[in-house]
């Protein structure tokens, strides 16, 4: 290989295609409260549903417990991991360090980034302008938080971020199940963002933190009947 030069990407095979699809189709049943804690997963029921093989669908599995969310036993098969509160907990941490940096960098700017407007358009609105669903609220507000983070510039930043989003996501979408959750995260949002615009560090980095360690109460409020709720009305719920 020719120093300084970096080799084409080996095209992917049509089974790692399968289990790129299988893996995003179970996480999203993972998400939509499809499968919760305790629930066991058969290699032979999935892969018969998705009209795939059994080696794609273990594949996808092994991804999602590198990832943890699954567990695997060798007498008892696949299952969803019970909710890990102290990894949460640090997960939570992390988006603090990373979203407070964020702003100090947006803060410091001359220029808002074009991001900011987007998030004006989004949360900067009317009551009677707001979104009601769940599950949409709840990319909206993720979508927030990872802008704040993008919109630095730093590529690794907003990785690392996504990471912790993508791992938090279950509990997270538990919150928007309550209509007061969506009312409070529309005016949490509103202050942090004004704040940002307005170049005043402190406060948007103290009404940021608030509105994180927040969200890191009440999840540690979920209980196992909550998910099975969530389950059972059919529609995902959202969260902070």
């Amino acid at each position: 290989m020719i120093q300084g030069v970096t080799p084409p990407a080996l095209p992917r095979s049509p089974r790692a295609h399968l289990a790129d699809k299988v893996y995003a189709r179970l996480k999203a049943e993972l998400h939509d409260f499809h499968w919760v804690s305790g629930d066991r997963l058969s290699e032979a029921e999935i892969g018969q549903r998705l009209g795939v093989s059994r080696t794609p669908v273990r594949e996808a599995l092994f991804r999602l417990r590198n990832e943890g969310f699954l567990e695997v036993e060798s007498k008892t098969g696949w299952f969803v991991r019970p909710i890990d509160f102290a990894l949460l907990d640090q997960l939570y941490d992390l988006r603090i360090v990373l979203e407070l940096a964020a702003v100090s960098r947006l803060v410091a700017r001359r220029q808002d980034p074009p991001a900011l407007d987007e998030l004006k358009a989004a949360w900067l609105v009317p009551a009677a302008e707001r979104l009601a669903d769940p599950k949409a609220v709840g990319e909206l507000d993720e979508r927030f938080h990872a802008a704040l983070v993008a919109a630095t510039g730093n590529a690794e930043m907003a990785r690392v971020h996504q990471e912790a989003t993508d791992r938090i996501r279950i509990v997270r979408r538990l919150d928007f199940t309550r209509p007061d959750r969506v009312e409070a995260t529309y005016h949490e949002h509103a202050k942090i963002l004004r704040a940002v615009l307005q170049r005043k560090l402190d406060a948007a980095q103290m009404l940021l933190k608030t509105h994180i360690e927040q969200s890191k109460v009440e999840v540690r409020k979920i209980t196992l009947h909550q998910l099975h709720e969530a389950r059972q009305r059919g529609a995902p719920a959202a969260a902070r």
